[in-house]
């Protein structure tokens, strides 16, 4: 009975990895509450992928840190051993404020393959936490979530592995209810911006990283919210 009621409460969110993710170069790794496509070439995701709904942003499971390499990844993920004495955060893509849902749910979000290497300025506080919290806030709708580095004007690689430190990083935002998109590109350094004025087109993000990030959406539509920007629908 145990694993039937485990399979009942994972089903949707696999169904949802299987259906909505973007589709880029890389492998594909699948985790209960979120999807990746990794880059060997750079140790770590080129995006992560989930579905932050009310039930995630309401949770109460603390934060446990228990960062682990991932042994889904078929060539190996980034460890830690790479990160110690870097000077660099292991910094989450898929936050693990997003994850509080559950036990498993946090854990996950501990793979390295859901980290990338991020001052501690950029990963601790400012614009990408303030990022970072707003999307939070917008999963009271049920938004989907893509989010990863750019691999542009990099700072340089960390540990034996070589892990990128990206020059970018972006999210977009895809809420269903409103038909609306939104994206954000943020330099790898402390942005004294604010938040709108880091809004891109989403066939901006696209160009610089070679994704194609909702290619199940009905073709028209795809591409009118992907070529726009619209900030009314969204609380900035």
């Amino acid at each position: 009975m145990k694993n039937k009621f485990l399979f009942l409460v994972f089903l949707p969110l696999s169904f949802f990895a299987q259906n909505y993710i973007p589709t880029s170069a890389g492998e594909i790794v699948r985790h209960h509450y979120y999807t990746l496509s990794y880059s060997e070439d750079n140790e770590q995701a080129a995006w992560v992928c989930y579905k932050l709904t009310p039930e995630m942003v309401n949770g109460t499971y603390e934060r446990k840190n228990n960062f682990r390499s991932d042994k889904m990844v078929a060539t190996g993920s980034a460890e830690l051993s790479d990160y110690v004495g870097s000077g660099y955060d292991k910094g989450h893509l898929a936050p693990a404020n997003d994850m509080k849902v559950s036990a498993l749910a946090m854990s996950e979000s501990f793979f390295l393959s859901n980290t990338s290497p991020q001052t501690p300025s950029f990963n601790r506080g400012g614009l990408w936490r303030k990022l970072e919290n707003k999307v939070n806030s917008w999963g009271k709708d049920t938004v989907i979530v893509v989010t990863g580095p750019i691999f542009k004007d990099n700072i340089g690689t960390v540990g034996s592995n070589k892990v990128t430190v990206p020059g970018y990083f972006y999210k977009v935002i895809y809420a269903p209810s409103k038909q609306a998109m939104i994206g954000f590109v943020l330099p790898h350094v402390k942005v004294d911006k604010e938040l709108k004025d880091c809004v891109v087109k989403v066939d901006r993000i696209e160009e610089e990283t070679g994704i194609d990030f909702f290619p199940q959406l009905e073709d028209l539509l795809e591409n009118q919210l992907e070529a726009t920007v619209c900030l009314a629908e969204w609380d900035l």
